[in-house]
């Protein structure tokens, strides 16, 4: 393994281990490989039926033995979980989880899972779902109340999402192995597709949308997670927004994820939205994730992304000094998506992530080394180069 000289390590008196992922797509075309699933009938544009989307994969790669497991679509994925045994697992979860057909007025795409199949998430452990995103109101109203009924019998936290701006706004709250807790804060923006009708208030269920990346919004976040924060506890702020496709950065953001460490007292930021992985930062220690990328969805037949690499998916596994909240080790595994299944990446995809990211991560002093063949690690923190990247425009 290579030594992490340039994190700080030295002062920690414990560590915790995460998973973060991005978008976990299970609506849809993944939904029709389980023996229980909705029926497939949508109102996406040209596409009028769910099976589409496994027939144009099956066009691509060839026949998909059905029905499948719940195991299944996590494939290799499982057995990084098995030898890494982090101790929370979080991911964004892009879809309902319900049998309602009252699509969201004017909605070209919608994204549903049966609810028997929230079983595929109780599979691999995952711990928080956080729906702060642009699916989740996909099958209106109906359909997020049986999202949170769903989610919440299968003993998995939520946040992002809730019966009201209140409950919308609350994190979830996971203790963690030591004594403290990891607090999940979750927003979503208008920029990544998120209605502004969707947003929760006082009478209306909803979502926790973020009006913008102001030193308001900033100041509003601060005072939110004040209410929650007490000593030794770790915050999490994972954001929904920006758009599908494009390795720069929206204007203020990065600004604004720096504030929520500097004024805020976040401790790692968790972006998603972006269908493929983007820039990883270490801004005073803190590690910021600006788009996962998706981890499982139903695009493996429709082509046009290649230059992103949208076959491909990452597992992020974090450490984290439990006093301070500080990045200590930064692990990534490649995965590819076939046959709607995550399986290690090939060699050539590896390269080419490890080119990309690279070339991505160096406005932001940080890059990637190969430390085997399945596994990338996060290196270095160079301010000088931070501070430039900071000064460019985006």
């Amino acid at each position: 393994m290579i030594a992490l000289g340039a994190f700080d390590q030295g002062a920690a008196m414990g560590t915790i281990n995460l998973f973060l992922c991005g978008d976990v797509m299970t609506g849809r075309g993944v939904d029709q490989l389980f023996a229980t699933a909705n029926a497939p009938t949508l109102q996406d544009g040209s596409i009028g039926s769910a099976l589409d989307y496994v027939k144009l994969a099956e066009r691509k790669t060839g026949p998909i033995a059905r029905p499948v497991n719940h195991a299944y679509i996590w494939g290799d994925a499982l057995e990084e979980f098995a030898l890494r045994r982090p101790a929370v697992r979080i991911v964004s979860l892009g879809t309902a989880i319900t049998t309602s057909g009252d699509t969201w007025p004017g909605r070209r795409v919608h994204h549903r899972m049966h609810p028997a199949n929230t079983a595929c998430l109780r599979t691999a452990g995952i711990d928080c779902a956080v729906l702060a995103n642009n699916h989740v109101l996909d099958w209106g109203y109906a359909g997020l109340r049986d999202t949170l009924a769903a989610l919440g019998a299968a003993g998995i936290q939520t946040a992002g999402a809730g019966r009201d701006a209140r409950e919308a706004a609350r994190p979830a709250i996971l203790p963690l192995p030591s004594a403290g807790r990891l607090l999940v804060f979750a927003f979503t923006m208008e920029n990544a597709g998120t209605p502004q009708p969707w947003r929760a208030t006082t009478r209306r269920a909803g979502v926790n949308l973020l009006s913008d990346l102001s030193p308001s919004s900033v100041h509003r976040t601060a005072r939110q997670i004040a209410q929650f924060k007490r000593p030794g506890d770790l915050v999490l702020a994972s954001l929904h927004s920006g758009v599908d496709w494009g390795f720069d950065l929206g204007p203020g953001e990065q600004d604004f994820a720096h504030q929520l460490i500097d004024e805020a007292g976040v401790d790692v930021i968790h972006g998603h939205a972006s269908h493929h992985a983007k820039g990883i930062e270490l801004h005073a220690g803190k590690l910021i994730l600006y788009g996962c990328g998706d981890f499982v969805n139903d695009y493996e037949g429709i082509g046009g992304q290649e230059a992103f690499g949208a076959h491909l998916a990452l597992m992020y596994f974090l450490t984290l000094d439990t006093d301070h909240g500080r990045l200590t080790d930064l692990q990534l595994v490649p995965l590819r998506r076939r046959h709607f299944q995550l399986r290690h990446a090939h060699e050539i995809d590896c390269c080419w992530l490890s080119e990309v990211l690279n070339r991505e991560d160096l406005r932001f002093g940080t890059r990637l080394t190969r430390s085997n063949r399945d596994e990338f690690r996060v290196l270095g923190h160079n301010p000088a180069a931070a501070g430039q990247a900071a000064g460019q425009s985006p």
